[in-house]
């Protein structure tokens, strides 16, 4: 059975006495004392599944690097607290199915507290093992914010375009993709996509309105009891995310991607949220992992508010 390592204490990295940062507020934790906290992080170091350039498995300590010298101040929401950190799922030998099985073992545990599980990857194939234990359980819906539809079929083994293929054949109810780029994904999987009663927002629909696009996004979802939201960091244009597989021009702003994110975070049924595709070893001045840190500070900012 896969583990769970011990997670490393947080620092904070201001000498002001006044900076309160994430690196001050986020507190080590167990499954056994998950309960307490609104939200945990889980690390998910890695790439093994990616189809296009690897380096994701270094994701989660960049991540939290950044995350740890953010401020914890909303301007409109305050200050987030009440968060923990779980540590990183060990990552077994083996093929992409052995290793989706392993960290299945350990989500399920992790959705079966009350805390909302805020996975930091690692690569889009554990997409598929982050939510299907949800799908085992109620009706469920996917924001995902995406370049790409990542609904390919799984040929010889699963890849990092293959999760929500994945999660269909195991019962998710609905999927609305936000950001997905033209001349990015082909026919078939866009045809196969509407098959399901998909949405997909591309970049133009976002832009003038990003909080009316996070809304179409969640109404797309109808009345389903659990929704799950879904990072791709390549979602964002390449000069903003330039760390990420596959990196495309026309993406989404930073200032619209955090925007919707607190808003989808608002809805009452967020059962979770994940960051994926975070590649440091890709990167350029740390701009993909700072904005990854920073996507993840607007989205626990979010939770339980007004939507």
């Amino acid at each position: 059975m896969t583990d769970l390592t011990d997670p490393s204490p947080w620092t904070g990295t201001s000498g002001d006495p006044n900076d309160e940062q994430f690196g001050d507020i986020v507190e080590t934790a167990t499954l056994t004392t998950a309960d307490e906290y609104d939200a945990v992080l889980v690390g998910e170091p890695y790439d093994g599944a990616v189809i296009g350039r690897r380096g994701a498995r270094a994701g989660p300590a960049a991540l939290r690097r950044e995350l740890s010298g953010t401020k914890t101040h909303h301007i409109e929401r305050g200050p987030v607290h009440a968060i923990a950190d779980l540590g990183n799922t060990e990552i077994p030998a083996g093929d992409v199915e052995q290793v989706q099985r392993a960290v299945r073992s350990v989500t399920a545990q992790i959705h079966a507290t009350s805390a909302i599980p805020v996975f930091l990857g690692g690569d889009n194939s554990l997409t598929f093992p982050n939510a299907v234990p949800l799908v085992s359980d109620d009706t469920v819906g996917v924001v995902s914010f995406d370049a790409h539809l990542d609904c390919r079929a799984v040929q010889d083994e699963p890849t990092s375009g293959t999760p929500y293929r994945q999660l269909h054949d195991a019962g998710l109810d609905t999927l609305a993709v936000v950001g997905a780029r033209h001349f990015e994904t082909s026919t078939a999987y866009h045809d196969y996509l509407a098959e399901q009663g998909g949405t997909v927002l591309p970049p133009e629909s976002v832009a003038g309105d990003p909080i009316g696009a996070a809304d179409d996004a969640l109404d797309a979802l109808g009345d389903v009891d659990a929704v799950y939201v879904s990072l791709d960091l390549d979602v964002l244009d390449a000069a903003a995310a330039p760390g990420v597989s596959a990196p495309t021009p026309g993406g989404l702003s930073t200032r619209e991607l955090f925007r919707m994110l607190g808003r989808v975070a608002s809805d009452d049924r967020i059962a979770g949220f994940e960051v994926v595709e975070c590649a440091p070893p890709l990167d350029s001045g740390n701009r993909t992992a700072r904005a990854g840190a920073r996507a993840v500070a607007h989205f626990l900012s979010g939770l339980g508010g007004d939507r």
